[in-house]
Protein backbone atom coordinates (compact mmCIF):
# COMPACT_ATOMS: atom_id res chain seq x y z
CA UNK A 1 0.00 0.00 0.00
CA UNK A 2 1.41 3.49 -1.21
CA UNK A 3 1.92 5.66 2.28
CA UNK A 4 -0.62 8.25 2.00
CA UNK A 5 2.37 10.56 3.84
CA UNK A 6 5.69 9.42 3.63
CA UNK A 7 8.88 11.17 5.58
CA UNK A 8 11.80 9.62 3.91
CA UNK A 9 15.26 10.13 6.24
CA UNK A 10 14.46 13.52 6.65
CA UNK A 11 16.94 15.37 8.63
CA UNK A 12 17.03 19.00 10.49
CA UNK A 13 19.59 20.93 12.83
CA UNK A 14 20.07 23.86 13.93
CA UNK A 15 23.77 23.88 14.27
CA UNK A 16 24.65 21.39 16.93
CA UNK A 17 21.10 21.02 17.50
CA UNK A 18 19.41 17.69 16.06
CA UNK A 19 15.78 17.94 15.52
CA UNK A 20 15.46 15.41 12.69
CA UNK A 21 17.72 12.58 12.55
CA UNK A 22 16.94 10.32 9.77
CA UNK A 23 13.43 10.43 10.44
CA UNK A 24 11.25 7.99 8.37
CA UNK A 25 7.25 8.05 8.73
CA UNK A 26 4.65 6.65 6.68
CA UNK A 27 0.94 7.03 7.26
CA UNK A 28 -1.99 5.53 5.41
CA UNK A 29 -4.55 7.41 4.50
CA UNK A 30 -7.47 7.05 7.03
CA UNK A 31 -5.22 5.78 9.57
CA UNK A 32 -4.72 7.89 13.25
CA UNK A 33 -0.75 7.61 14.55
CA UNK A 34 -0.09 8.92 17.64
CA UNK A 35 3.41 10.49 18.81
CA UNK A 36 4.79 10.33 21.92
CA UNK A 37 8.19 11.39 23.46
CA UNK A 38 10.10 13.28 25.84
CA UNK A 39 9.84 17.10 25.75
CA UNK A 40 12.25 18.41 23.12
CA UNK A 41 12.52 14.97 21.41
CA UNK A 42 11.19 16.80 17.97
CA UNK A 43 7.62 15.96 17.83
CA UNK A 44 6.58 19.76 17.03
CA UNK A 45 9.44 20.13 14.65
CA UNK A 46 8.32 17.06 12.59
CA UNK A 47 4.86 18.75 12.68
CA UNK A 48 6.64 21.62 11.18
CA UNK A 49 8.76 19.78 8.47
CA UNK A 50 5.32 18.25 7.49
CA UNK A 51 3.40 21.66 6.96
CA UNK A 52 6.37 23.23 5.13
CA UNK A 53 7.11 25.71 7.80
CA UNK A 54 10.52 24.01 7.96
CA UNK A 55 12.63 22.94 4.96
CA UNK A 56 14.73 20.00 5.66
CA UNK A 57 18.62 19.46 5.72
CA UNK A 58 18.02 16.31 3.61
CA UNK A 59 15.47 13.65 3.02
CA UNK A 60 11.81 13.95 1.35
CA UNK A 61 8.00 14.87 2.24
CA UNK A 62 6.03 13.13 0.07
CA UNK A 63 1.91 13.47 0.49
CA UNK A 64 -1.14 12.30 -1.87
CA UNK A 65 1.59 11.31 -4.30
CA UNK A 66 2.99 13.86 -4.85
CA UNK A 67 7.03 15.13 -3.83
CA UNK A 68 5.85 18.28 -1.51
CA UNK A 69 9.46 18.80 -0.25
CA UNK A 70 9.96 22.25 -1.55
CA UNK A 71 6.45 22.92 -1.61
CA UNK A 72 5.28 25.87 0.59
CA UNK A 73 3.34 25.76 3.61
CA UNK A 74 0.17 27.58 2.20
CA UNK A 75 0.04 25.19 -0.65
CA UNK A 76 0.66 22.28 1.57
CA UNK A 77 -2.72 23.58 3.71
CA UNK A 78 -4.53 24.24 0.33
CA UNK A 79 -3.81 20.46 -0.65
CA UNK A 80 -5.28 19.18 2.51
CA UNK A 81 -3.08 19.36 5.41
CA UNK A 82 -4.70 21.32 8.92
CA UNK A 83 -3.09 21.47 12.26
CA UNK A 84 -3.93 22.60 15.86
CA UNK A 85 -0.90 24.26 17.90
CA UNK A 86 -0.54 23.34 21.51
CA UNK A 87 -0.89 26.90 22.76
CA UNK A 88 -4.37 27.76 20.91
CA UNK A 89 -3.30 31.16 18.62
CA UNK A 90 -7.27 32.32 17.44
CA UNK A 91 -8.24 35.99 16.38
CA UNK A 92 -9.29 36.74 20.15
CA UNK A 93 -10.80 39.87 19.13
CA UNK A 94 -12.92 38.02 16.42
CA UNK A 95 -16.00 35.65 17.28
CA UNK A 96 -16.11 31.78 17.10
CA UNK A 97 -17.55 31.83 13.43
CA UNK A 98 -15.11 34.50 12.43
CA UNK A 99 -11.98 32.46 12.74
CA UNK A 100 -14.01 29.20 11.45
CA UNK A 101 -14.67 31.86 8.26
CA UNK A 102 -11.59 32.49 7.77
CA UNK A 103 -10.09 29.14 7.96
CA UNK A 104 -13.24 28.08 5.73
CA UNK A 105 -12.49 30.58 3.30
CA UNK A 106 -8.65 31.27 3.28
CA UNK A 107 -7.65 27.88 3.64
CA UNK A 108 -10.93 25.51 2.61
CA UNK A 109 -11.34 27.57 -0.25
CA UNK A 110 -14.59 27.88 -0.09
CA UNK A 111 -16.95 31.32 -0.53
CA UNK A 112 -20.16 32.70 0.59
CA UNK A 113 -23.26 30.73 1.75
CA UNK A 114 -20.94 27.67 1.05
CA UNK A 115 -18.54 28.61 3.38
CA UNK A 116 -20.86 29.49 6.24
CA UNK A 117 -22.91 26.05 6.04
CA UNK A 118 -20.10 24.20 6.12
CA UNK A 119 -18.97 26.44 9.43
CA UNK A 120 -22.34 25.89 10.65
CA UNK A 121 -21.98 22.20 10.14
CA UNK A 122 -18.51 22.12 11.77
CA UNK A 123 -19.22 24.14 14.02
CA UNK A 124 -21.61 21.73 15.70
CA UNK A 125 -19.31 18.69 15.14
CA UNK A 126 -16.49 20.40 17.66
CA UNK A 127 -20.01 21.41 20.21
CA UNK A 128 -18.85 25.13 19.66
CA UNK A 129 -22.04 26.28 17.61
CA UNK A 130 -23.51 27.55 20.69
CA UNK A 131 -20.67 30.02 21.38
CA UNK A 132 -20.69 31.32 17.55
CA UNK A 133 -21.26 34.44 18.14
CA UNK A 134 -18.52 34.86 20.99
CA UNK A 135 -15.67 36.40 21.08
CA UNK A 136 -12.47 33.48 20.94
CA UNK A 137 -10.99 35.46 23.65
CA UNK A 138 -13.73 34.64 26.31
CA UNK A 139 -13.44 31.36 25.45
CA UNK A 140 -12.30 28.72 28.32
CA UNK A 141 -8.99 26.45 27.71
CA UNK A 142 -11.63 23.63 26.30
CA UNK A 143 -13.28 26.13 24.12
CA UNK A 144 -9.97 27.56 23.07
CA UNK A 145 -9.15 23.91 22.23
CA UNK A 146 -12.13 23.36 20.36
CA UNK A 147 -11.38 26.17 18.15
CA UNK A 148 -7.82 25.36 16.94
CA UNK A 149 -9.64 21.90 15.98
CA UNK A 150 -12.82 23.97 14.58
CA UNK A 151 -10.78 26.01 12.27
CA UNK A 152 -8.50 23.14 11.06
CA UNK A 153 -11.52 21.00 10.25
CA UNK A 154 -13.04 24.27 8.08
CA UNK A 155 -9.88 24.04 6.15
CA UNK A 156 -11.33 20.69 5.08
CA UNK A 157 -8.46 18.47 5.07
CA UNK A 158 -7.78 15.08 4.64
CA UNK A 159 -4.68 15.14 6.73
CA UNK A 160 -5.21 16.48 10.80
CA UNK A 161 -2.38 16.80 12.56
CA UNK A 162 -3.24 17.47 16.52
CA UNK A 163 -0.42 18.79 18.73
CA UNK A 164 -0.99 18.42 22.41
CA UNK A 165 -4.83 19.33 22.19
CA UNK A 166 -5.72 17.76 25.33
CA UNK A 167 -2.84 19.09 27.06
CA UNK A 168 -4.13 20.88 30.66
CA UNK A 169 -7.91 19.90 30.02
CA UNK A 170 -9.75 18.09 33.29
CA UNK A 171 -10.45 14.14 33.13
CA UNK A 172 -13.89 15.03 32.08
CA UNK A 173 -12.89 17.63 28.79
CA UNK A 174 -10.23 15.45 28.39
CA UNK A 175 -12.88 12.59 27.32
CA UNK A 176 -15.45 14.54 25.60
CA UNK A 177 -12.73 16.39 23.66
CA UNK A 178 -11.55 12.62 22.50
CA UNK A 179 -14.82 11.76 21.82
CA UNK A 180 -15.20 14.36 18.93
CA UNK A 181 -12.04 13.42 17.61
CA UNK A 182 -12.98 10.35 17.56
CA UNK A 183 -16.06 11.11 15.55
CA UNK A 184 -13.83 12.83 13.26
CA UNK A 185 -11.54 9.64 12.80
CA UNK A 186 -14.59 7.84 11.74
CA UNK A 187 -15.46 10.06 9.27
CA UNK A 188 -12.50 8.95 7.20
CA UNK A 189 -9.75 11.87 8.54
CA UNK A 190 -6.68 10.86 8.33
CA UNK A 191 -4.99 12.23 12.07
CA UNK A 192 -1.65 12.39 13.25
CA UNK A 193 -1.73 13.37 16.70
CA UNK A 194 1.09 14.19 19.59
CA UNK A 195 0.28 14.07 23.06
CA UNK A 196 1.37 13.73 26.75
CA UNK A 197 -2.26 12.28 27.60
CA UNK A 198 -1.84 8.70 26.67
CA UNK A 199 -4.91 7.41 27.38
CA UNK A 200 -6.59 10.09 25.08
CA UNK A 201 -4.14 8.34 22.30
CA UNK A 202 -4.98 5.06 22.96
CA UNK A 203 -8.86 5.57 22.82
CA UNK A 204 -8.29 6.67 19.31
CA UNK A 205 -5.05 5.95 17.28
CA UNK A 206 -4.34 2.70 15.63
CA UNK A 207 -0.42 3.18 15.87
CA UNK A 208 1.90 4.78 18.38
CA UNK A 209 5.65 6.11 17.71
CA UNK A 210 8.08 6.77 20.13
CA UNK A 211 10.70 9.79 19.12
CA UNK A 212 13.65 10.40 20.88
CA UNK A 213 16.30 13.11 19.88
CA UNK A 214 14.71 13.64 16.62
CA UNK A 215 15.03 9.75 15.96
CA UNK A 216 11.86 7.01 16.18
CA UNK A 217 12.34 4.91 18.50
CA UNK A 218 9.37 2.28 18.39
CA UNK A 219 6.93 2.11 16.56
CA UNK A 220 3.96 -0.34 16.11
CA UNK A 221 0.57 -1.83 18.05
CA UNK A 222 -0.28 0.74 20.40
CA UNK A 223 -0.43 -0.82 23.77
CA UNK A 224 2.40 -3.33 22.36
CA UNK A 225 4.75 0.04 22.31
CA UNK A 226 3.54 1.39 26.06
CA UNK A 227 4.58 -1.80 27.91
CA UNK A 228 8.00 -2.36 25.61
CA UNK A 229 10.70 -1.58 28.14
CA UNK A 230 12.87 0.60 25.92
CA UNK A 231 9.77 3.11 25.67
CA UNK A 232 8.85 3.25 29.50
CA UNK A 233 12.39 3.78 30.19
CA UNK A 234 12.56 6.08 27.49
CA UNK A 235 9.14 7.88 28.31
CA UNK A 236 7.85 6.91 31.60
CA UNK A 237 11.91 7.03 33.36
CA UNK A 238 11.13 3.53 34.02
CA UNK A 239 14.06 1.37 34.47
CA UNK A 240 14.12 -1.37 31.81
CA UNK A 241 15.51 -4.03 34.70
CA UNK A 242 13.24 -2.61 37.42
Amino acid sequence: MTAFLQLDQVSKSFGAVVVADGLSVEVAEGQALGIIGPNGAGKTSMFNLITGTLAPNSGKVYFDGADITRTSAASRCRSGMARSFQVPQPFSGMTVFENAMIAATQAGGMKGSEAEDFCVEVLEQTELLDRANTLAGGLTLLGRKRLELTRALCAKPKLLMLDEIAGGLTEAECTSLVETIQDIHSRGVTIIWIEHVVHALLAVVDKLMVIDFGSKVAEGEPRAIMESPEVQQIYLGIEANA
